[in-house]
């Protein structure tokens, strides 16, 4: 089991570390960044461990050096959040089960398309948000990998991902848009589609409404707003559950913990 935050010291990020030598002049991208930020992750992860496995950019890049580690006799379990990491995890051999099989994991891993000071997340932009939520629920910890970008004053830039049922989507679209509103963030909610046009549908068979908010003042009013609507299946704020987050910028990496969310606002310009 991973335990916060004697884990995080014994893997030596809670100072500000860096995959380059400190001191060395560096710009890393935004790829890079994801990859350093996964790197410190992978150092989380100890023999025996049952793990979450993200979804979207920067947690491939988790599989990919958890895979590496995996090659090299770590032994390790990992449930994945999505068929995409499924397929990935697979392909590089590293070992999985499903929470029928193990239903308490030690350690969950994904990324966010934001995260607030307070760890609140939101999550979904890669449509995987129920599995995500269910595996980040079932983990005793989370810990967030992103690069910098994704470290913001407010929630509600990025469109909140909400998944649907299909039936009765234009009531419950209604219905979103009117908690949006009465949760002080109105805005509209837009059903997404593939690239050809098609409606996008989840691992679940569902559908996903992105709700354009600008900025969520209160996310545990409109989170409990979302959840009494019929047809809404789950939403993509993520209250509660990270414990920490991992977050790459040009200069290296740092750790956020709810002890310490203050390091999130030092991160804005």
């Amino acid at each position: 089991m991973l335990a916060a935050p004697d884990g995080w010291r014994k893997a030596g990020i809670d100072a500000r570390t860096s995959p380059v030598k400190r001191g060395f002049a560096i710009t890393m991208t935004i790829d890079e960044q994801k990859r350093a930020a996964a790197a410190q992750a992978v150092a989380l992860v100890e023999p025996g461990m049952m793990l979450g496995l993200g979804t979207g950019s920067t947690a491939k890049h988790f599989v990919e050096l958890l895979a590496e580690r995996v090659r090299g006799g770590l032994r390790v379990v990992g449930v994945p959040t999505s068929e995409e990491t499924r397929a990935q995890a697979e392909r590089l051999g590293v070992p999985l089960t499903t929470l029928e099989e193990t239903p308490a994991l030690d350690l969950a891993v994904d990324g966010a398309d934001e995260i607030s000071p307070d760890l609140t997340l939101i999550k979904g932009g890669g449509g995987a948000l129920l599995r995500e939520k269910i595996v980040a629920a079932a983990s005793a910890s989370m810990v967030v990998i992103a690069d910098e970008t994704k470290c913001v004053p407010t929630l509600g830039a990025f469109p909140l991902p909400i998944e649907v049922v299909p039936f009765g989507l234009a009531a419950t679209r209604r219905a979103v848009e009117d908690a949006a509103a009465a949760a002080g963030c109105p805005g509209p909610a837009l059903q997404r589609s593939t690239r050809d046009g098609h409606a996008f549908v989840t691992d679940g068979g569902h559908f996903i409404l992105d709700a354009a908010l600008g900025r969520i003042p209160d996310p545990p009013a409109l989170a409990s707003r979302l959840s009494q609507i019929p047809g809404v299946v789950e939403h993509g704020l993520f209250i509660g559950l990270a414990q920490a987050a991992i977050v790459a910028g040009p200069a290296g990496v740092r750790t956020i913990k709810k002890s310490n969310t203050m390091e999130c606002r030092r991160s804005l310009p």
